[in-house]
């Protein structure tokens, strides 16, 4: 999907709420996000949704948090897309999927990400920080266009044989 700005397309829905970085925050921010997602009329997609904002507030807690600093869940949609923002404090720390061994107990997050939502990347964050992301395709975007992606480091598709 190409890079367009979010302005270019009508949100139907915007969410957003800062958390505290303990753990604590995670189930309450994966029951917000499937509340959000199911009175929006996309209950298809709760499940993976909260699986998705669990996993990045995990990441967001264990490699972007510092001190005193939240950590912030946003959840949008328009017309083409639901997307959910995990934005931490840590822009020097970027994501990075990695095969885990079957011992490790960690290092899948992102691979599930991955294989739950249609797209995923991270980007700088306004202000200090990084926003990981990941979105649902809700409709066919016209043109190719991509209503909720700004400038961003996306993860590569592989292209078809």
């Amino acid at each position: 999907m190409p890079d367009v700005s979010p302005a270019l397309a009508p949100l139907l829905h915007e969410d957003q709420l800062d958390y505290v970085p303990v753990l604590r925050s995670i189930p309450l921010a994966r029951h917000r996000a499937a509340r959000l997602v199911t009175e929006w009329g996309y209950p298809h997609l709760t499940e993976d949704v909260a699986l998705v904002v669990s996993e990045l507030m995990t990441n967001a807690l264990l490699h972007g948090s510092l001190r005193d600093r939240l950590i912030r869940l946003r959840v949008i949609t328009t017309s083409a897309a639901l997307r959910v923002e995990v934005s931490d404090p840590r822009g020097e720390r970027w994501p990075s999927p990695r095969t885990a061994t079957d011992e490790e107990q960690f290092g899948r997050g992102l691979l599930l990400v991955e294989a739950l939502s249609d797209d995923w990347g991270a980007g700088p964050r306004t202000g200090v920080g990084k926003t990981v992301w990941a979105q649902w395709d809700l409709a066919l975007a016209p043109c190719d266009t991509d209503p909720l992606t700004r400038t961003e480091t996306r993860r590569s598709s592989p292209s078809p044989s």
